[in-house]
């Protein structure tokens, strides 16, 4: 395999480990830059035969961590000396042109969306693989797939010069990175980056309410009805599995449509509506763990962004004991008041900025403090339950924390994980509760 010359992977994050495995699997002996790799980053590059570069020289190709700014100085310093720079996914585009690519994006939801349209496409006899910003690498699916359903961030979606994906998925546009983008028109405009590609005869899902110039043919859905684009319907929302949002669910079920019509196959109702039934949703977004009497516990510790903590609030059984906190990144909290009233009882604030947050959203609240964050967790765990009536009560204790987990945790997973482990302590420890 040519690249064209030397390759210089930078940065060695989840997404920098995934294009260094796949390089070295190739016979690609790449350089790589990282400010601060681990020891075991490490032994993984030494492993693979990859050098640690000299950023005073030139290369061909810079293959990019999504995390690093586009106008990063080094970047731009590389771009100089006659580098392409380019992202994961354009490499895998660029390198694997015969695999079909189906790509994902949104404020909130595309997670979710992302592992509902591989569900559904292997329900239908595809190896379909999903990677991308979600779990694993898209590298590391590529050669194991009939169809790779790709999960795109907007820093992904910077660097795709050429991308051509011919089913696309926006689920939604709202408010996020302002501090990498600076603006939402520039937030908006990077997502709407996978479009960019798509010609006439692909197909762009979107929201009904999103109005968007491509030359693809363009899907609209609602959350309401769950049909294919003959308008044939499906199922009825009510009988989706817990943790599949109705909207998630409409537009992976055209966009399976849509995929399997790319690729020549038959397209099966009833195939498609047993696999929306027997859904599984993605572990850590909006996930019952736990039932105590008539106290429901759900998980959704991904719930950062202001569009998906409303659509948590909306979801969730009230009445409602909302877990809330870990580090404030500016979220809008006017549109959580709106989705919060007559449905949440007590918020209940922890970690960093919990007790900010708690104040800014006017909502009667209490503060759990603790050093640790399994020590935070346990504590709001328990004061949501008591808020909600403890052995007699009933509704939902929800996590949908708003802030960053960087406080206190190492990423979103480790914060959800802890949580679980806190309603498992109470479950077991509650008076008169069974298996």
């Amino acid at each position: 395999m040519n690249l064209g010359g030397r390759v210089l992977i930078y940065g060695l994050g989840r997404s920098g480990r995934g294009v260094a495995r796949f390089l070295s699997k190739e016979g690609v002996r790449a350089f790589w830059h990282d400010l601060r790799p681990t020891p075991e980053d490490e032994a993984l590059m030494e492993q693979l035969g990859h050098q640690r570069a000299d950023l005073g020289g030139s290369y061909d190709v810079v293959v990019a961590a999504p995390g690093v700014p586009i106008d990063h100085r080094d970047l731009s310093v590389l771009a100089g000396r006659g580098a392409e720079i380019i992202g994961e996914v354009a490499l895998a585009a660029r390198l694997r042109p015969g695999l079909p690519l189906v790509g994902i994006t949104g404020t909130a939801g595309k997670g979710s969306t992302t592992v509902l349209i591989a569900q559904l496409l292997r329900a239908c006899g595809l190896r379909a693989r999903e990677g991308g910003n979600i779990d694993p690498p898209l590298l590391d699916v590529v050669d194991d797939a009939e169809v790779a359903v790709v999960e795109l961030s907007s820093f992904q979606l910077e660097r795709v010069p050429g991308l051509r994906l011919p089913v696309a998925v926006i689920t939604n546009l709202g408010v996020d990175h302002l501090d990498r983008h600076g603006s939402v028109e520039n937030y908006h405009a990077a997502k709407l980056n996978i479009t960019a590609g798509q010609r006439g005869g692909d197909v762009l899902v979107r929201p009904a309410d999103l109005p968007v110039r491509t030359q693809a043919q363009t899907v609209a859905f609602t959350p309401e009805r769950l049909a294919l684009r003959g308008g044939q319907e499906v199922l009825t929302v009510a009988e989706l599995p817990p943790g599949v949002h109705p909207a998630n669910a409409a537009a992976a079920l055209l966009a399976a449509e849509a995929t399997l019509h790319f690729l020549g196959r038959e397209v099966d109702p009833e195939v498609l509506a047993g696999a929306l039934r027997s859904a599984q949703p993605v572990r850590g977004r909006f996930e019952t763990v736990g039932q105590l009497g008539a106290v429901s516990f759900i998980e959704d510790s991904i719930a950062t962004r202001t569009i998906a903590v409303e659509s948590a609030l909306r979801q969730a059984p009230p009445p409602i004991a909302w877990l809330v906190g870990g580090r404030d990144k500016g979220a809008d909290l006017a549109p959580l008041r709106a989705a919060a009233e007559g449905r949440v009882v007590r918020v209940i604030a922890f970690g960093e900025d919990g007790e900010a947050l708690a104040r800014g959203l006017g909502l009667p609240f209490e503060v759990v403090r603790a050093e640790t964050g399994d020590e935070s967790m346990t504590g709001a765990v328990r004061a949501g339950w008591e808020a909600l009536g403890g052995a007699g009560g009933a509704g939902t204790v929800l996590l949908a924390p708003v802030g960053t987990s960087f406080d206190q945790f190492r990423d979103y997973q480790q914060r959800g994980e802890s949580f679980r482990r806190a309603v498992q302590a109470l479950l077991a420890g509650a008076p008169g509760d069974g298996a």
